[in-house]
């Protein structure tokens, strides 16, 4: 199930930060996090941000595996 934008807009500010935070950490190949600065992560965190707002990044939540992720649009189970 695919969570609306409007309604990611309710949730508190830190956990959707820490959601992105996460799809963010999923996204570095080698693993170094910590080789970003704070600039670094909050462009990056704005940038994906907006793919959410334009739709290109989704939150899906899967009831069978009990989980949420964000995803880009073209890989999600409703496409």
């Amino acid at each position: 199930m695919l969570v609306p934008f409007d309604a990611l807009q309710q949730l508190p500010k830190t956990t959707l930060d820490n959601m992105v935070k996460e799809y963010l950490l999923t996204q570095l190949e080698d693993g170094s996090f910590a080789s970003l600065d704070e600039t670094a992560l909050q462009q990056a965190i704005t940038q994906c941000m907006l793919a959410l707002k334009r739709g290109e990044l989704v939150v899906e939540y899967s009831e069978e595996q009990e989980s949420i992720a964000i995803r880009p649009q073209a890989d999600t189970i409703n496409n």
